[in-house]
């Protein structure tokens, strides 16, 4: 095997049958030859061994094929089959030449390649020409007898008839007109065919349909070579356009593309060397499926590589990308289009089926992609639904509108996402990705849709909390028989109104009647849970309301104002209606009523704690096992046991210690009254300081005539008063009159001796460290017996605001007496200094 470069022949099929893979490619590579579809032609030549053939081909098609040395004597120059491109000839056309028959080299038994080479020149050629010597027309020995009948012969080994043109080229013409030789030679044709056996399918199948049949007639090449290359260069002009209509091979059938011809060329053979009939349409299809799966394949790993794919894949994982659609379904055309292009000349049922699979794969490539868009169309469209509702909902809209409108709103972003992100080649469907967004829809609207209502609910439950905690704890506090009454009403409005203002906002969210009625009876218990609560609350500090009210009406009169122990009140009586207030309290704290059932609660506790009627059971009825105090359960009357606050036990025991700690402060409330009593027997009687001022009127009237006398009786009256403060004397005789006595006695002269010499110490202009600022202030504004006067007055006035606020606010304890005591007489010394 060898190629000529210059001539750009190249050997196809040795000697010895081998193909020439490597150099076939090459040849097609190098011509260009896969580039023109079915625009090309086959050339093949057939005939006896050293007829010419090659030097033919060579002036015919300008090509190179080796020619024999007439000098060296006729003998074998072509080998196997050679092939070159037809040069100047359009369409393309190849050129091919086969080995002559009926050569010495291979011996007369040998016809086993004729007929092989013969078969694939029928097989592969277009147009084949039939090279013989003029001579031999007639001759029944003619070697072109045996060619002809190997050449009909192949032909029906074709599974059907391929339409080929046979162009008897007659060599070294005589005088004999080309008409007789012509009328000659196609009735040995004729001759030929019809003694060739043929198989029942083509029985009676005529020449013509296997066979177009030309003639032509060339000089000597050696004799009249300027004349034969005239004539062969007329021929040559009817191989332009040979497969034109009306060309040589105008009518030629199943034509392989030239993108196939290799491989078919190939597959010929090898079907051809196994000795097998030759199925030419199943070897067109198989051809076909071969080359369109190669092309596919080689545009599907040009699509996997294209840089415009690429960075659309690269970016569509970024987000989104604008007109992805059709950006990939040009990239995909591209390819489609190119195999289109390039396997349009093959088996239309192949080629179908094979561009589909391509299709697939492609769309397979590309799909992820595609989903990867589809999917930030769904989280934006999802992520837009959702501002939207909140930004419908900031906005004062219905929920449920809000949803529709953001909804609907969103679906229709994400349709046009869509549409855009649409790839023309394909047919897949978003249907599923939009039912997963409105399933995301659906989920964060029953999220929203809870999270509003509970907010809502919690805003209203807020509402009724501020609405009602403060007003329910207030009448809690005023315990009265209108407590309940009022708060049941207080209950009832604030529910109703909250009730009406919650169904006002709920209607936006287009709940059905069921749910809203839960939701609204949730309400209700609500408000009175929270009622209730409150009661419960209230309950356990109950000890502490009945001592808080117990004081408040011990300790004010009936306008509010502050007793004053003075010795007329009636402690008993007041008393009594302070306990009374405060069992009231009790019996309002017992139950919870909110139900407006009638129950004895009040009357019981009153029968029983304030009456006293059945405090002790009598030995008779526990000689019978049985109790006439209606306390003695854990249970009202006609009270349910949910609504029950204090039973009847725990009120007994309430009361008792209450009881125990407010009877403190009635003993001291009769303390206070008896020492306002002792405190006011020291004057005399009227009738006493009215018979002095009648016995007395004489020495009044001296006095009035020497008011000398009259400065001295008050300067004795401030000395006295003084004393009177320095011993404390009521404070003395609080134990008695005997100990009063002694104690006054032994402190007596003492006092006397330290009140001169702070009399004298003032008189000489010396103070003490303590009076310094009192007393200099003293000297500069009063005289000495002024100042002596006003500090007994004061003390005197501090006297009687102590006695008064011990006779107001019940008596004190004998220690908080004497250190008032104390304070008194050191004030009152401070003061006489």
């Amino acid at each position: 095997m060898g190629e000529n470069d210059d001539g750009c022949s190249t050997q196809l099929i040795d000697g010895n049958g081998e193909f020439n893979v490597k150099g076939l490619d090459n040849f097609v590579k190098k011509t260009k030859l896969s580039d023109c579809g079915l625009s090309y032609a086959v050339v093949a030549i057939m005939g006896p061994q050293s007829s010419g053939k090659s030097t033919l081909l060579n002036h015919l098609f300008k090509t190179s094929f080796r020619e024999m040395d007439a000098f060296a004597g006729r003998s074998q120059t072509t080998k196997g089959i050679w092939m070159a491109r037809c040069v100047g000839i359009e369409p393309f056309t190849i050129a091919m030449d086969l080995e002559g028959t009926d050569g010495r080299e291979r011996g007369e038994d040998d016809t086993t390649f004729e007929r092989q080479s013969a078969l694939f020149a029928i097989a592969v050629a277009d147009i084949v020409l039939i090279n013989m010597w003029c001579h031999d027309i007639g001759r029944e020995q003619a070697a072109n007898k045996p060619l002809l009948k190997t050449v009909f012969q192949v032909m029906l080994r074709l599974f059907s008839p391929r339409k080929t043109t046979l162009l008897f080229v007659i060599r070294d013409k005589t005088k004999t007109p080309i008409e007789l030789l012509e009328r000659a030679l196609r009735e040995d044709i004729q001759k030929i065919w019809d003694l060739v056996r043929k198989p029942e399918a083509h029985k009676n199948t005529p020449l013509n349909e296997f066979f177009n049949v030309m003639i032509v007639a060339l000089s000597s090449y050696e004799e009249k070579e300027k004349q034969f290359k005239q004539e062969v260069a007329e021929l040559r002009q009817r191989f332009f356009h040979s497969i034109s209509p009306g060309g040589l091979a105008g009518d030629r059938r199943g034509v392989v593309p030239a993108s196939g011809f290799s491989f078919s060329s190939q597959q010929i053979w090898r079907v051809i060397k196994e000795n097998r009939d030759l199925d030419l349409p199943a070897h067109k299809v198989m051809v076909a499926t071969v080359r369109c799966e190669e092309i596919a394949n080689e545009k599907l790993r040009d699509l996997a590589t294209n840089e415009s794919w690429l960075e659309l894949h690269e970016a569509v994982e970024g987000g989104l990308v604008p007109g992805f659609g059709k950006k990939l379904s040009s990239i995909l055309e591209k390819y489609f289009s190119e195999y289109d292009a390039e396997a349009i000349y093959f088996d239309e049922g192949v080629r179908k089926e094979k561009r589909l699979q391509l299709k697939l794969k492609a769309l397979d490539l590309v799909h992820t992609a595609y989903a990867t868009m589809l999917g930030h169309l769904r989280s934006n469209a999802l992520e837009s639904f959702k501002i939207q509702l909140e930004q419908s909902l900031n906005q004062g809209e219905g929920f449920a509108k809000a949803v529709r409108d953001s909804q609907q709103y969103c679906l229709i972003v994400f349709d046009k996402g869509c549409e855009d992100a649409k790839v023309k080649q394909a047919t897949w469907d978003a249907s599923k990705i939009r039912e997963k967004l409105c399933r995301d829809i659906d989920a964060h609207t029953s999220s929203a849709r809870t999270a509003k209502l509970s907010e809502l609910t919690a805003n209203y439950e807020k509402r009724l909390t501020q609405a009602l905690s403060e007003p329910v704890e207030s009448l809690f506090e005023a315990g009265g028989k209108e407590t309940w009454p009022s708060i049941r009403k207080l209950l009832k409005r604030e529910t109703e109104t909250a009730v009406t203002d919650f169904l006002d906002v709920v209607t936006g969210f287009e709940l059905d009647h069921d749910k809203i009625d839960a939701m609204v009876q949730n309400l209700k218990d609500y408000s009175q849970s929270l009622v209730e609560k409150k009661a419960r609350e209230e309950a356990a500090k109950i000890l502490i309301r009945m001592k808080d009210r117990f004081s408040t009406v011990f300790s004010h009169d009936k306008d509010s104002m502050p007793r004053v122990w003075t010795g007329k009140e009636d402690i008993r009586a007041i008393t009594k209606d302070a306990r009374a207030e405060a069992l009231s309290l009790l019996s309002v704290m017992a139950a919870i009523r909110l139900d407006e059932r009638p129950d004895n609660i009040e009357s019981t506790l009153f029968s029983s704690l304030m009456d006293g009627t059945v405090s002790v059971s009598s030995s008779h009825n526990r000689s019978l096992g049985t109790s006439t105090d209606p306390l003695a359960s854990s249970s009202w009357e006609e009270v349910p046991p949910k609504n029950v606050l204090l039973t009847p036990v725990q009120c007994k025991s309430l009361w008792r210690q209450f009881k125990s700690e407010t009877e403190y402060s009635v003993t001291q409330a009769i303390s206070a009254q008896e020492a306002h009593k002792r405190n006011n027997n020291w004057l005399p009687p009227a009738w006493a300081i009215v018979l002095m001022i009648v016995l007395g009127f004489n020495e009044f009237m001296m006095l009035l005539k020497n008011p000398l006398y009259l400065l001295g009786f008050f300067v004795a009256f401030l000395l006295s008063k003084a004393l009177w403060v320095q011993l404390d004397i009521p404070r003395e005789f609080q134990h008695g009159a005997v100990a009063g006595v002694l104690s006054i006695t032994s402190k007596f002269l003492p006092t006397v001796m330290n009140l001169l010499r702070k009399l004298a110490e003032e008189a000489q202009g010396k103070t003490t460290q303590e009076g310094e600022y009192s007393a200099s202030q003293s000297y500069r504004q009063q005289s000495p017996s002024h100042s002596i006067s006003s500090t007994i007055s004061e003390s005197v006035a501090s006297n009687i605001s102590s006695a008064g606020d011990d006779a107001e606010y019940s008596s004190p304890s004998p220690d908080l007496v004497r250190r008032r005591n104390t304070n008194n007489v050191q004030e009152s010394e401070i003061s006489q200094l």
